[in-house]
């Protein structure tokens, strides 16, 4: 148990560490430095670019991002996502199949909490929004297979590199997981929805296993067992919406067979923007399906203003032996940096319900799901990370 906290990333063996404490971790992506964020636009948008400089420009963006995370006292570092445009979209350079179209679908306007609202919509999306729901659009239209493994095999060198040169014990890798590129890379090949997530698990795994090979926490990237409540299917009755992501975890687990429980860790949240969310559905109606999921971390979106309530969810659904709940105790689009003191409490409220030996500390969502969308100024961002590790120390002390 509890592999994704011991395991040495980059010797891949166990390490000995003193566990009275809480740990601390983030969710992903980090603000990427303004030179490398405008050779991603250049990538992402097909213009002219020095591949040997932008290889250049990850690798030490990766390195430094890897540093300040060391230093400030995270636990367990990531590289930031620096490689990517986003989250889901990077998967288009590495599987074959998928193409571009012209930008025509709704996205993130689509959503039902701003559609209710469509006066603060049109204002949200010209402004904060805007990038974030501006994204080419992909589509499948051909056979999908994992046929470019040089940016991932990048990727893995990349993290290993600056975790060695920092002395880090404990490094995650994202990925994304089939039911959310299901959701965000539309299909146009496959004859339905459960074939087209099956190809997609089927390329996706060769992903997934090389980097637990190489030694690192794989970390599932899951917002559609949540956000896509309310931006893909908000009219349909909940049943229909709770078949649909548990056939989501069923392709996921099958894609992930050959990885440990307990070296995985996913990510479940309802959407990194700063909207109304009053059609989120609430965590006590997917929980039972989320926990049927083979990751044994559960990296969740709880403090924000509408989901902080829900640590209370786990009084009535228990969490099961072998899972590690990681709340999200930092909000990631709000500029307001956390008192330590009210990230402490927040931990403790979650160690009354789940347990302190079952249990890390997390921010709810990435600082920067799409390159250039940052909700929150990247100074700010190291700050609240600051108090994520001040917090975790204030809560170890009365836990232990």
């Amino acid at each position: 148990m509890w592999t994704f906290l011991r395991f040495n990333s980059r010797k891949g063996r166990a390490v000995s560490e003193d566990h009275h404490r809480i740990r601390t971790t983030h969710t992903g992506s980090l603000p990427r430095p303004g030179g490398l964020l405008k050779l991603l636009n250049a990538k992402d948008n097909e213009e002219p670019f020095d591949p040997a400089h932008f290889a250049k420009s990850v690798s030490s963006a990766v390195r430094d991002l890897v540093q300040q995370q060391h230093t400030l006292g995270i636990d367990i570092v990531g590289d930031g996502e620096a490689s990517k445009t986003s989250y889901f979209s990077y998967v288009a350079e590495r599987v074959s199949g998928y193409r571009a179209i012209p930008h025509d679908s709704p996205g993130m306007a689509g959503g039902a909490d701003l559609r209710d609202f469509p006066e603060y919509a049109a204002q949200f999306l010209s402004g904060e929004g805007a990038r974030g729901d501006s994204a080419r659009r992909l589509i499948c239209a051909e056979p999908l297979a994992y046929s470019n493994r040089a940016p991932l095999q990048a990727d893995l060198e990349n993290l290993a590199r600056a975790v060695e040169s920092e002395g880090a014990h404990t490094a995650f890798l994202s990925a994304a997981s089939p039911g959310i590129i299901a959701q965000t890379l539309p299909n146009q090949y496959y004859s339905g929805p459960v074939a087209y997530l099956e190809a997609i698990a089927d390329a996706m795994r060769h992903e997934y296993e090389a980097i637990h090979k190489a030694g690192f926490v794989l970390q599932i990237d899951c917002p559609d067992l949540a956000l896509a409540r309310h931006t893909r299917f908000p009219d349909k009755p909940i049943e229909k919406f709770r078949e649909i992501i548990e056939s989501h975890v069923e392709v996921l687990n099958r894609a992930t067979v050959n990885i440990p429980p307990s070296a995985m860790r996913m990510h479940v949240c309802w959407g990194n923007y700063s909207g109304p969310h009053h059609r989120d559905v609430p965590l006590a109606d997917i929980l039972d399906i989320v926990l049927k999921a083979r990751p044994a971390g559960i990296v969740l979106e709880s403090c924000n203003p509408r989901h902080n309530h829900e640590w209370a969810v786990f009084e009535e659904i228990a969490l099961p032996s072998g899972k590690v709940l990681v709340p999200g105790v930092i909000e990631s689009s709000s500029s307001y940096i956390e008192h330590p003191e009210v990230v402490a409490q927040r931990i403790e409220r979650f160690a009354s319900v789940v347990g302190r030996d079952n249990l890390m500390a997390g921010t709810d969502c990435g600082f920067s799901t799409v390159a250039g969308f940052t909700p929150v100024h990247p100074q700010l961002v190291w700050a609240k990370l600051e108090s994520l590790v001040l917090g975790a120390r204030l809560a170890s002390e009365r836990l232990w």
